[in-house]
């Protein structure tokens, strides 16, 4: 009986697996086919963004100097160009005054970015992501600075960090003591009460 069943089970699969595969080239339209076309040839029209740089090095500066450089681009898409954000990576990073309104293929734009090198001595690379209707979605320009540390700046570091590693020398110390208080005055009670 569970043999006949399963003969009976196999033999069905085989013709709705025969049928469908006979139908489903029925079941296209050329209509379909031709705007499925379209479609796929309209979603590979993007704006893309070409820019005259892509890092800019401010070079050497001294910490606290705030600077600034211009990113100018074209959109060389099909498309019109649309900026959603433009973003830095930290708030030392500030991308300003970009364009609002699409750019058509062709056209360029440009933005600003302003970097304040306050409490950020040596080298320092930021980056500021451009978010726009590109195929990717987004995209990356970077900047970089030296900034020669300010002594003054330095020493309030450094007595910063002095007066953290003396704090964390001091909790130290109290739980260590506090752990062998605990240990001193826990009762060693042994075997007592086991039954042997």
């Amino acid at each position: 009986m569970i043999r006949k069943g399963f003969i009976l089970l196999g033999a069905m699969s085989l013709v709705l697996f025969t049928s469908c595969k006979d139908d489903a080239s029925k079941k296209v339209k050329s209509e379909n086919v031709a705007q499925a076309a379209e479609r796929d040839a309209a979603s590979k029209n993007f704006a893309a963004m070409s820019f005259d740089k892509t890092e800019h090095d401010f070079g050497t500066i001294n910490e606290g100097d705030q600077v600034e450089t211009v990113f100018k681009f074209t959109n060389t898409g099909s498309s019109p160009l649309l900026i959603t954000n433009i973003k830095g990576s930290c708030g030392c990073t500030v991308p300003n005054d970009w364009p609002r309104e699409p750019i058509a293929p062709g056209a360029e734009g440009k933005f600003t970015v302003k970097y304040n090198s306050t409490n950020k001595p040596n080298l320092k690379t930021n980056t500021v992501t451009v978010t726009a209707n590109t195929e990717k979605g987004r995209e990356i320009v970077r900047i970089k600075a030296f900034a020669t540390p300010n002594p003054e700046l330095e020493a309030k570091r450094a007595k910063a960090k002095a007066e953290r590693d003396a704090r964390m020398k001091a909790q130290q110390a109290a739980q260590q003591k506090a752990a062998a208080t605990n240990q001193a005055g826990a009762v060693k009670t042994g075997h007592e009460g086991h039954n042997h």
